[in-house]
């Protein structure tokens, strides 16, 4: 199961949301780009990027803190956040990002999940936020976009290379992840997941790491406010996600 730490990007500085609520924030450093650094020089091998302001102008606010990240760090990235065109796309990946993270968009337009997979194969996940199931839009400021388990084998079918589920009731929380959805979605979808919301001790990773379907664990795991908050530190993590011999 691979790491991926977690920075969230809002006016270029690290920050994090309760529960993807704008209006409770807590600003943790004001440089991604060292803070990036910080967890490669631990032995990360990913970390995940989000542009909170993208996510709800639709506009590459902090296009430019990303790219430097991929560029000085040796980090592979993973980053989303307002992606709505392959245009927008092809920037990020043409900056160095490794692989696009289409929310909104490929809920409701997913012929771009396939338009951007097909110029740049597995380079393309799809992130699906969800309370209770539900699938929230625009930066999850709105609903109706569906179920998480339906919307699993289309978005793969569609050329995405992982699926990026956020229980937006429990990010921010450090409150545990949601074991059982996960480990229904997995049953279900054989998909390869990648785990967000919740994660707050090395046991919560333990256990993720040790979710089995059908021979596939977790791809992965993103994790935020546990690093941030000094709950454990990313080598610890890794040696976590690692423990149960996990993967996909």
């Amino acid at each position: 199961m691979e790491l991926f730490p977690a920075i969230d990007l809002r006016a270029g500085r690290c920050v994090r949301l309760t529960q993807g609520d704008f209006g409770q924030e807590t600003v943790y450093w004001d440089d991604p780009v060292e803070v990036a650094a910080g967890f490669a020089a631990a032995g990360a091998r990913w970390v995940h990027v989000v542009d909170l302001d993208g996510a709800l102008t639709g506009r590459g606010e902090n296009a430019g803190a990303i790219g430097r990240i991929a560029a000085q760090t040796g980090l592979r990235v993973q980053a989303g956040g307002g992606v709505r065109s392959a245009d927008a796309a092809a920037r990020l990946l043409e900056a160095g990002v490794r692989r696009v993270v289409l929310g909104t968009a490929a809920v409701e337009d997913p012929a771009l999940v396939a338009q951007v997979a097909d110029r740049w194969p597995g380079a393309v996940a799809v992130a699906l936020d969800h309370r209770d199931g539900d699938v929230r839009l625009r930066g999850w400021a709105r609903g109706g976009g569906g179920r998480v388990a339906e919307l699993v084998p289309r978005v793969l079918e569609a050329g995405a290379s992982a699926v990026l589920v956020t229980d937006i009731a429990r990010d921010g929380m450090l409150a545990g992840p949601d074991v059982a959805g996960l480990a229904g979605l997995l049953e279900a979808t054989g998909a390869p997941l990648i785990a967000s919301g919740g994660v707050a001790s090395l046991d919560d990773l333990r256990v993720l790491a040790g979710i089995r379907a059908g021979g596939r664990g977790l791809a992965g795991v993103v994790v935020g406010k546990a690093l941030y908050e000094g709950r454990f530190d990313v080598a610890a993590a890794l040696a976590a996600c690692e423990a149960m011999g996990g993967g996909p």
